[in-house]
């Protein structure tokens, strides 16, 4: 004995797994790849096409093969010479790097600490709150020539500035998060019989985290808009010593290969973080 079901096409249809969706899922991809792979080369044609025009000296826009050269000098040893002032330019990165990261570390760590309490008191806040605003407001030349007479010109200056640079973002991010954690979920936990540590811990920390993850990516970049400055002084081996001394004798290739080392690694260091992010908070945008 035969059976016949009637099967409509709609049914059919919706019963299928949808052919289009992976076709729709590695166009998104291709074309969320293909399109910063564009900009870069339409950036470095528009540069060819200035360096070429003669508009500016070759002192001011140099030829990207010029700068390509460059970024080899400086990462090999040639004719005898060990990259740029005896460093390579990994070398060079490295401490830049180093530096970067434990005044991030100590800026962060006391930023968000600090914002905890901040959003959490409110007269610390409002103790507190001008003053990271003061120092948020001042550009890192200003109090950088002042930590080199406190604290010499080795590394102690350059990583305070650092730290100093990346603290108000992180701090003022976790207060506002802080204080913008929902009040019906602290009360509904107050009134199961949660402790005021606990509330922090499991209620307001957890709402926090997701823009504390964004004062920190602010925190790193303004750590590394700061690093030029904070390597003024005895800065190699330091990318930002390396544009500073290269700048001194109008060598722009260099100074260009620094700015390009400092931008890519910041990109990098930027797409980590976002990654962390994504894992550590899974439920951002969901809540």
């Amino acid at each position: 004995m035969s059976v016949f079901v009637d099967i409509t096409p709609d049914e059919a249809s919706a019963s299928s797994p949808p052919a289009a969706a992976p076709a729709g899922r590695w166009r998104r991809r291709l074309t969320a790849a293909a399109l910063p792979l564009l900009s870069v080369v339409v950036f470095g044609v528009v540069w060819q096409l200035v360096a070429a025009s003669g508009i500016w000296n070759q002192t001011f826009v140099p030829y990207p093969s010029t700068v390509w050269r460059a970024f080899v000098d400086v990462s090999t040893t040639h004719d005898g010479v060990r990259g740029y002032a005896g460093y390579l330019l990994w070398e060079h990165l490295y401490m830049t790097l180093r530096r970067v990261f434990v005044g991030v570390v100590i800026g962060v760590a006391l930023g968000v600490l600090l914002g905890l309490v901040m959003g959490s008191v409110g007269w610390v806040r409002s103790v507190l709150e001008p003053w990271l605003t003061f120092i948020r407001a001042l550009p890192p030349l200003a109090y950088f020539f002042l930590l080199v007479i406190w604290l010499g010109i080795d590394e102690a200056p350059k990583i305070t500035l650092l730290a100093l640079a990346a603290l108000p973002p992180a701090a003022v991010a976790t207060t506002a998060a802080v204080v913008a954690a929902p009040v019906g979920l602290q009360e509904a936990a107050r009134a199961l019989g949660a402790t005021r540590t606990q509330v922090i811990r499991d209620v307001v920390i957890p709402s926090a985290l997701p823009e504390t993850f964004t004062g920190i990516r602010l925190a790193v970049g303004m750590a590394y808009s700061s690093v030029v400055a904070a390597e003024l002084f005895n800065g190699i081996p330091g990318i930002g010593g390396l544009v500073k001394d290269a700048s001194n004798y109008n060598n722009t290739p260099v100074v260009l290969v620094g700015i390009f080392a400092i931008g890519f690694s910041g990109l990098i260091i930027d797409g980590l973080l976002r990654t962390a992010e994504r894992r550590a908070v899974p439920w951002r945008g969901k809540i």
